[in-house]
């Protein structure tokens, strides 16, 4: 039988106004991490928590290079985005303990994809009874923390000294 997610909470992004540049290029440049959830800087992409999440810690793995599609990174920028997305797993669940994780790359709009033009990975915490019936019945998502509190926490272990060292290309 086929399961449903639903995610009413996500209908203030899908009718919100879309800003003309791309947030993923564009926040990055303004050196407001903490303001705009980046969680992570590598040479080749960088970490950045979903503004309107599914769960707790959902993130997103994130290559520089503008791109809507994998076949236009290099290899090593194939590489920085898996080495990048074990390293966020590796924090989230040195952070929150979660049972398990939906990961994830939607290409084009027909696929999910809310920002086409540029390529991301997503990253979903998941623990056992996290969709129930407020979402089912309710359509309501209940997210048990504030998104700066989940930062703060989150911040903390991607910053960790020398926990970088391994990923590709530390700033």
């Amino acid at each position: 039988m086929m399961k449903t997610l639903w995610a009413p909470w996500r209908m203030e992004y899908i009718l919100s106004e879309k800003p003309k540049e791309c947030i993923f290029c564009t926040k990055p440049l303004e050196n407001h991490d903490r303001t705009n959830l980046i969680l992570f800087r590598g040479s080749l992409c960088f970490v950045i928590m979903n503004k309107y999440p599914y769960n707790n810690g959902h993130l997103m793995v994130v290559p520089y290079m503008h791109t809507p599609s994998m076949t236009d990174l290099s290899k090593e920028q194939l590489h920085a985005l898996i080495e990048t997305t074990d390293f966020a797993l590796d924090c989230i669940k040195e952070a929150f303990h979660p049972e398990g994780f939906n990961i994830g790359i939607n290409i084009g709009v027909a696929a999910g994809a809310g920002i086409e033009e540029h390529l991301h990975l997503h990253i979903v915490p998941r623990w056992g009874g996290d969709s129930n019936f407020m979402a089912a019945i309710g359509e309501v998502r209940v997210i048990p923390e504030h998104i700066m509190d989940t930062y703060d926490k989150l911040y903390g272990v991607f910053n960790k000294p020398n926990e970088q060292s391994t990923v590709e290309g530390q700033q």
